[in-house]
């Protein structure tokens, strides 16, 4: 696991932790910023001088941090830091905003934008999608593992979300990784010439002989997650951005959409 830490190349760990502590203390967080673009001497910067810790990990500038001389930057495959121009400090874990009457995750806020957009314009072509056959009244994404006990409990659940005109769009999400024996599988559904059938039945348990096929949007879908605050399974995601973690049952998720009653 990743371990929260927080890096000087001068300084022992103790006086760092006494250091930034005040520090933190000090600073004043500055009204949400929208994305923007990084100098590129700022974000080599601070790539470097992250590499020269962790030369294994890949990291990526995603923008400024609302938080005066400090940066967003993702890691590929782990968590969210926020550095300092200079590159030389970092911490990880929840960034809030002292918002009227509550604490604001940053993060969480800037990622409804950014899922609400996603999805709004996204192909569905790559998804494994149940349809009601009624009305649709509402749509859910969810990105799913089929090892999964609570993603395998909501999957029995379809029939009844589609009941009450829920759409169910998948996308994989494979919690072990690429490549895993659960990506060899859930591969294996979004292969198969009748997608839903060898998803619900691998889901279900069934021992299907794996046959992942080339260009499959597995890996797409993985990063995807990732990238969206997708940490585990099933995550749903909603239109307008909200993202629900873990299982909920089919009548909770009505009562989110408002929907009272299955079609008759």
């Amino acid at each position: 696991m990743f371990k929260t830490t927080l890096v000087s190349a001068k300084h022992s760990l103790s006086a760092l932790v006494t250091g930034l502590a005040g520090f933190i203390a000090l600073l004043i967080l500055l009204p949400s910023l929208s994305i923007a673009e990084v100098p590129s001497a700022v974000a080599n910067t601070i790539i470097s001088k992250l590499s020269s810790g962790r030369a294994d990990l890949t990291y990526r500038v995603t923008g400024p941090a609302p938080m005066a001389g400090f940066y967003e930057v993702q890691v590929d495959g782990g968590p969210m830091l926020y550095v300092s121009a200079s590159g030389e400090y970092f911490f990880d874990g929840s960034l809030y905003q002292v918002s009227s009457g509550q604490f604001v995750n940053v993060r969480d806020m800037r990622l409804n934008d950014e899922r609400r957009a996603i999805f709004a314009n996204r192909s569905t072509s790559d998804m494994i999608i149940f349809k009601p056959t009624g009305q649709t009244k509402a749509v859910m994404n969810v990105f799913t593992d089929v090892d999964c006990g609570y993603c395998r409990k909501l999957h029995r659940e379809v029939a009844e979300l589609n009941a009450y005109g829920i759409e169910v769009r998948y996308l994989a999400y494979p919690r072990a990784g690429i490549p895993s024996e659960s990506y060899d599988k859930i591969a294996t559904a979004w292969c198969a010439k009748d997608q839903q059938d060898i998803f619900t039945r691998v889901k279900n348990g069934e021992n299907i002989p794996t046959s992942v096929c080339a260009n499959n949007p597995v890996a797409e879908h993985f990063a995807l997650g990732r990238d969206l605050g997708v940490s585990g399974t099933p995550s749903i995601i909603l239109m307008d951005g909200t993202m629900i973690p873990g299982y909920k049952p089919a009548a909770d998720i009505a009562k989110i959409f408002g929907l009272d009653k299955p079609n008759s």
